[in-house]
């Protein structure tokens, strides 16, 4: 007890100031580079965003490591960066501290029965898909093609084929990582099989995984290609879309994205629906969302590679987007005609019209078919779906009502989610959430595994275990 005790006091002790890196230059392979400005690693959002004083663009898998050795041995906070997506308040590095920009090491390659890909830690999940789909293979990505690849798998790793084949961590198959003693390590589940656990739903804790081992999935032509693409909505449909939503059979390779967006002036509801399979079966497993009525259909057979195309538009980096997260058991109609009003309020300030609503909804019959004790994604049985309020502006002035519109919009998710606690996906969660919210029952784990694992706190970016 008075070691756990002692490394929780030791957490969070670094030296002010400036960075001095005399000596890393030296200790890096010719193609990296050292910048004293952060403009070259923009991050997603602005707001309460990182404020590194200086940026290590690495090269090779070995840079990371000798750069994390080089900060442990000055005692300079650091935290490594691949799509710069995440958006937690908890990301509190200043002008003396070191980002791992890991946008150089993006490789991609395949095993040569297309049944294994690996991809290093800076590749985006445009880069995993564009490769997989040129080998005529399927992997179990995010959504989102500008998001690394690793930060959205780490956490769980949600996208439109885990119905079939379960969460990104269900189909990790070997990690590398650099640890907070400053060491290189392959964890799997037969090495540091404790870690493998906890990297798999808590990585960004113990650790840099400079590039993984997964499982691929090889298809034909006609396997590269689903039913996919959006129907637009009227406002007043919302409790007939969540009523639909709430009572649909989603079967193992179906998903769906609903948003709420401001368009051409126009509130709508935009909802993008997937089917891996054909447009007559997609169609016929939506019927109900048909029904409804949308004003517009824009479905296709879409091949593999552009299956994300239609959330591009979300990519642009900069501005300010506070975002709050919540997962819900249950869909109350009521309460998302309440979401729609907060968020209209919102969206109609001048400057905020790109701010919007997004609720993930996937299958979870691959995933169910898996243990909770899987990995450390706590919430497999319980969370149906995942729900985001984001805020998007570039005047900061408006933090303080964008942060009133989130958190309201979050209260009122949770006021009806059907779950008997608040649990939301640690990847879309705010940063003001306690910890039980984001690590649900496996926090006591997690948090002896951190005082044993980084004694010293070295990762302490990301809902740090604390």
């Amino acid at each position: 007890m008075l070691k756990l005790l002692l490394a929780f006091l030791l957490c969070g002790i670094f030296v002010d100031g400036s960075v001095n890196t005399k000596g890393l230059g030296a200790l890096l392979s010719p193609k990296a580079t050292i910048v004293n400005t952060s403009s070259g690693a923009p991050r997603w959002s602005e707001f309460d965003a990182p404020t590194p004083g200086v940026v290590v663009n690495v090269a090779t898998e070995h840079d990371v490591l000798v750069t994390v050795q080089f900060c442990i041995s000055k005692n300079i906070p650091f935290l490594a960066q691949n799509g710069a997506h995440g958006w937690s308040t908890t990301l509190n590095l200043k002008q003396n501290g070191i980002l791992v920009n890991l946008a150089g090491i993006k490789a991609v390659s395949f095993n040569s029965a297309k049944t294994q890909v690996t991809f290093q830690g800076g590749a985006l999940v445009s880069d995993v898909v564009n490769t997989s789909y040129a080998n005529s293979a399927l992997v179990t990505t995010g959504t989102c093609n500008c998001v690394g690849t690793l930060g959205a798998v780490l956490g769980a790793g949600f996208g439109n084929l885990m119905g079939l084949y379960g969460f990104g961590v269900d189909n990790l198959l070997s990690l590398n990582v650099v640890t907070p003693s400053g060491t290189h390590i392959a964890v799997s589940p037969s090495s540091h099989s404790d870690l493998w656990w906890a990297m798999r739903g808590a990585g960004p804790n113990f650790g840099i995984v400079t590039s993984a081992v997964m499982k691929s999935y090889p298809a034909n032509s006609t396997g590269l290609t689903a039913w996919n693409g959006p129907l637009i909505f009227t406002g007043d449909k919302v409790e007939a879309l969540m009523e639909a939503i709430g009572q649909i059979n989603l079967q193992a390779q179906m998903s769906m994205e609903m948003f709420f967006l401001i368009s051409g002036g126009s509130p709508i509801i935009l909802l993008t629906v997937f089917y891996y399979g054909t447009e007559a079966a997609g169609k016929s497993a939506f019927a109900p969302i048909y029904a409804i009525g949308p004003i517009a259909d824009e479905t296709a057979i879409v091949p593999y590679n552009q299956w994300n195309s239609g959330g591009d538009a979300f990519c642009t980096k900069g501005d300010r987007k506070p975002s709050y997260g919540a997962g819900l058991a249950e869909l109350d109609p009521t309460t998302w005609r309440s979401v729609w009003d907060e968020w209209l309020a919102f969206a109609q300030i001048p400057g905020a019209e790109e701010s919007a609503i997004i609720l993930d909804v996937y299958s979870m019959v691959k995933p169910r078919a898996i243990s909770d004790s899987y990995s450390a994604y706590p919430f497999r049985s319980t969370v149906n779906y995942n729900a985001i309020a984001t805020a998007w502006y570039a005047n900061s002035s408006l933090d303080g009502s964008a942060e009133t519109f989130g958190s309201n919009v979050r209260n009122l998710w949770r006021s009806t989610s059907g779950l008997s606690s608040n649990s939301t996906y640690i990847n879309n969660a705010f940063g003001d959430e306690d910890l039980s919210v984001v690590y649900g029952q496996n926090l006591g784990r997690l948090k002896s595994m951190k005082a044993a694992y980084d004694p010293f706190c070295r990762f302490t970016q990301w809902f740090p275990l604390k």
